[in-house]
């Protein structure tokens, strides 16, 4: 009933920048955080950002002041602006919400995840 939908991965040089995007639809209440995480290979996922309903973000060290979150709550929508990417940013990134399907409680859903790969 509920679907988010990645999008904006892609190949770019050290340096260079990406924007990831990713809406949710279908049945929903309201959406309470939504965030970010990415798996290198070898690695454990992570969680790179968080934004809440009410526009407080918190970020993994390794991409402060690099990336930032930020939401679209008329369209569903989170974003992660990605500046001066290293080559340790190669990752699958997931997108995460908490949505309220109705008003009693909420559950993590998970988009389908998205290649980001940063060339030396």
């Amino acid at each position: 009933q509920v679907q988010l939908v990645t999008s904006g991965g892609g190949l770019v040089q050290a340096g260079g920048s990406l924007r990831l995007s990713c809406s949710a639809s279908g049945t929903i209440f309201s959406i309470n955080a939504m965030g970010w995480y990415r798996q290198a290979p070898g690695k454990q996922r992570e969680l790179v950002a968080v934004i809440t309903d009410g526009g407080n973000t918190n970020y993994a060290d390794s991409v402060k002041g690099r990336f930032t979150i930020s939401r679209d709550n008329a369209k569903n929508t989170v974003y992660l602006q990605m500046n001066s990417l290293k080559p340790e940013d190669t990752a699958v990134y997931y997108c995460n919400a908490d949505i309220r399907v109705h008003r009693f409680g909420s559950r993590d859903y998970w988009g389908q995840g998205t290649q980001v790969t940063v060339s030396s």
